[in-house]
């Protein structure tokens, strides 16, 4: 009796204890929301100004609030330029889509192996996941708002199904799983921290319904309506619409929600494996270590990486480039709608009428219409125009430099718009302007390039961690050849590599690129002849390769050379009477010369070298490589 009477004393301690602490997780949350307010009023303002509801401003309290009138029949119309300036970024910034590779370590063979196996694994959760996709929605946060952050998650119910359980249900292989995060949703302990490096907790909160919830954790909660943490779309005010009324933008609101907390906190001497937290509508969900060993050294770490548009000294959060633009769109809008109203008052005209000379509500009403039989008091002064003088040339002048202010501002030049400047005339000139460009975006590049890099590591280490004994893998080798791995998870080593991302340029700069080199004739042999592989590479480089593939069977004998080679590792393997000479013996040798089969066997390398000397003695040719004459 009296064991039953402390295990019910402790279940209800341990309760009140996770209440307490659901609590404070809670309460942290909200101290730190409401630290992060103004922040989050600015990227309100930026949104509604993307959107087009450019009478807006932040009020002395810290809310976003429409701007009023001061006189009825002022204009207030947008001529937005931040939009399309916004859209061209993304534009360049979503096609140079750098590539991950992987570097070995060593020129050991163990090393070159993981490098080969990690390319290959980024390469195929490239395409499964669609991170392409992920990372164009992030890039539009961090253009927008600032920051965007990739969350880099192990789904156990992804990948392939390998094995159903005791109750009949599939079990997963499990797969990478990367979001894309607004800052909305993320709160770190310091905003002065100027990297995730600096903060030694994170939280990351989001409305879910109550029973998304229920499903993953087991505990039923109430729920209830509440808005979204992230704001929805806007739509753009026009002439027939009434403007934006919540100048802050409308927040989709859930029902049957909870705003689900996860707080995580970096290792310490106390908690070596560190925290993770997770409470919802007042209890506490989970409790425990760090789920993923994706640091340094195999250390627990932020499942997170952020993406800047534009880093600030002394800040968490980024500046983006639509927070350079408001005070230009503004001086603008301005401009514009005050030469609007200008035009107005010339082609409407402004009427001077003699005190009780006509009925004025008449004339008000209806106007100096053309043919109108227009009657006054005998005697009086007849009504006339007001003569309102010609447009200045200030006005003209001021719009001129407010455009040019806007590609100065946010680093996109009219040619990259589709103008071509009226002053440049020579290609060069035109390259030059181009290359400009991409100087100017290369702080926010760099930031894409890195947090690919992180993201690539942190993918790496998942598939150490939960990918298993036994792996299969298909991915594309050479010539576009698909080939099947299977590796152990031991195999990956992010701490021994290094990754490197291919150079950020779009796809016409490579081919302007390949051209050039063919013009140098860099891509020809010493004959000044272009070879069979080079031609094929570069058709491919132009979209041309699956065409070129279908019609002529080079490219063919090339990817049966490159499996040979494979198969040569096992056994020998003797040539075929078609098989082409010249282009299956450049093939084997090109391999031997590469650097990464610098430490194969010596009976590989035999091997190799037996089956290049059969091809030359079944086709006929000579030891210094001539082709022998034939009849």
């Amino acid at each position: 009796m009296q064991e039953r009477d402390n295990e019910a004393r402790k279940r209800e301690s341990e309760e009140k204890r996770k209440r307490r602490l659901a609590d404070e997780i809670r309460a942290d949350f909200e101290r730190r929301r409401e630290e992060r307010r103004s922040l989050e009023n600015g990227w309100l303002l930026n949104m509604n100004f993307l959107s087009g509801n450019q009478y807006c401003d932040i009020s002395p309290d810290g809310e976003t609030e429409e701007e009023d009138k001061r006189f009825y029949w002022q204009s207030r119309r947008a001529f937005n330029h931040i939009a399309p300036m916004v859209d061209s970024r993304i534009a360049k910034l979503t096609r140079m889509r750098p590539a991950l590779h992987v570097r070995a370590f060593s020129d050991e063979e163990g090393d070159l192996r993981a490098a080969r196996l990690a390319t290959a694994v980024l390469a195929g959760v490239r395409e499964r996941i669609g991170l392409d996709e992920i990372a164009a929605r992030a890039t539009l946060w961090s253009e927008v708002c600032g920051s965007a952050f990739y969350k880099i998650l192990w789904d156990e119910n992804g990948g392939r199904q390998v094995a159903v359980d005791e109750n009949g249900a599939p079990v997963y292989e499990g797969e990478i799983s990367v979001e894309a995060v607004p800052p909305f949703e993320i709160f770190p302990d310091s905003l002065g921290a100027e990297d995730l490096g600096g903060v030694r907790s994170l939280i990351h909160a989001r409305a879910v319904p109550v029973s998304a919830i229920a499903e993953k954790f087991g505990v039923a909660l109430r729920g209830r309506e509440i808005a979204g943490l992230a704001p929805a779309g806007y739509s753009e005010p026009s002439a027939w619409k009434i403007p934006a009324r919540d100048p802050g933008g409308s927040r989709i609101s859930v029902r049957d929600s909870e705003i689900l907390i996860e707080r995580y906190t970096r290792p310490t001497a106390e908690f070596p494996e560190g925290k993770l937290e997770i409470a919802a509508g007042g209890e506490l969900l989970y409790e425990g270590p760090l789920p993923y060993r994706n640091g340094d050294k195999g250390q627990r770490d932020f499942p997170f990486v952020r993406q800047d548009c534009l880093r600030l000294p002394g800040a968490f959060f980024g500046c983006s480039i639509v927070d350079r633009l408001i005070p230009v769109q503004r001086a603008y809008n301005a401009v514009r709608n005050r030469k609007h109203e200008f035009l107005n008052r010339l082609s409407m005209g402004v009427v001077t009428v003699e005190d009780g000379s006509v009925d004025v509500d008449e004339l008000a009403e209806e106007g100096l219409s053309p043919g109108r039989v227009l009657v006054y008091r005998q005697g009086g002064k007849p009504p006339e125009m007001l003569d309102c003088g010609q447009i200045p040339e200030s006005f003209e002048e001021e719009e001129d430099r407010l455009e040019e202010e806007f590609s100065l501002i946010s680093g996109v030049s009219d040619l990259s718009q589709n103008s071509t400047p009226s002053r440049v005339t020579s290609a060069t000139g035109l390259q030059l302007l181009l290359s400009q460009d991409d100087y100017r975006l290369s702080a926010t590049t760099d930031s894409i390039s890195l947090a690919r890099k992180e993201t690539g590591r942190q993918i790496i280490r998942l598939y150490r961690q939960f990918a298993g004994n036994a792996r299969l893998l298909a991915a594309a080798g050479e010539n576009k050849r698909v080939e099947v791995i299977y590796f152990n998870a031991s195999e990956l080593s992010a701490d021994d590599i290094v990754f490197e991302t291919e150079e950020a340029a779009t796809p016409e700069q490579k081919r302007e690129t390949l051209l050039r080199l063919f013009d140098a004739g860099l891509l020809s042999d010493g004959e000044g002849k272009l070879s069979e592989e080079n031609r094929l590479r570069i058709l491919d480089a132009f979209g041309f390769g699956s065409y070129e593939n279908a019609k002529d069977i080079s490219s063919l004998h090339l990817a049966k050379a490159a499996g040979e080679n494979l198969r040569l590792a096992e056994g020998e393997v003797r040539p075929d009477e078609y098989d082409d000479c010249a282009l299956h013996v450049g093939e084997h040798i090109r391999f031997l010369l590469a650097e990464e089969v610098k430490g194969i066997s010596p009976g590989y390398k035999g091997r190799i070298l037996a089956h290049v000397a059969a091809h030359r003695k079944l086709c006929g040719e000579t030891n210094d490589g001539g082709r022998a004459e034939t009849n």
